[in-house]
């Protein structure tokens, strides 16, 4: 959930997935640091500003994937309240 200054509010996803057929999209909203070392450790990727695509599952790191995912919901948290799931 987000609320402006200014009093507008709403709800927004931390994070997503949307399977493609060229390739997956994974929606992070991390935004406010930076999260290189463990995409480096992430496998073949590409990024886009706030996702990341992915040809195969296979060509990556599950488990560092989920960690920069705990890793962006917990930085968001830090601004916006992130209900748990």
């Amino acid at each position: 959930h987000y609320r402006y200054e200014r009093g507008r509010e709403g709800d927004f996803l931390a994070t997503g997935f949307s399977p493609r057929k060229a390739r997956h999209s994974i929606y992070l909203l991390p935004g406010y640091e930076d999260h290189s070392a463990i995409l480096a450790r992430l496998g073949r990727h590409a990024r886009g500003k706030s996702c990341l695509y992915v040809t195969r599952l296979e060509d990556i790191d599950l488990d560092v994937l989920a960690e920069l995912i705990e890793a962006g919901v917990r930085n968001l948290s830090r601004k916006y309240e992130v209900p748990p799931t």
